[in-house]
């Protein structure tokens, strides 16, 4: 199994920076694919931030030129950096992370435990 561990929210004045940070642990044999989803209280879960394993990123158009993904590929753990941050920033943030277990298999698709984060105007 591979468990993921969130960590970073908090409280910040808009305008203001957080760093999430999320550590894949457990049987890690690969990652393909590291994601950042937010959910807002009573909206839908949608996607935020996605890098690939050749390090290409995805971005929601909201967050484009504030938030940057990154990963550190020796500590399984993938970043999200957000600048600039606005109160409709405010959401609890998850991370989901995709891969196999083994060179064969199976393949494994795990979720964070979710981080707030609340902007305030």
């Amino acid at each position: 199994q591979v468990q993921l561990v969130e960590s970073g929210g908090g409280l910040v004045q808009s305008g203001g920076s957080l760093r999430l940070s999320c550590a894949a642990s457990g049987s890690v044999f690969s990652i393909l694919v590291m994601t950042w989803y937010r959910q807002a209280s009573g909206k839908q879960r949608e996607l935020v931030a996605r890098i690939l394993g050749d390090d290409s990123t995805n971005y929601a158009d909201s967050v484009k030129g504030r938030f940057t993904i990154s990963r550190d590929n020796t500590k399984n753990t993938v970043y999200l950096q957000m600048d600039t941050l606005k109160p409709e920033d405010t959401a609890v943030y998850y991370c989901n992370v995709a891969g196999f277990t083994s060179p064969m298999g199976p393949r494994y698709n795990a979720w964070g435990q979710g981080a707030q984060v609340t902007v305030s105007s």
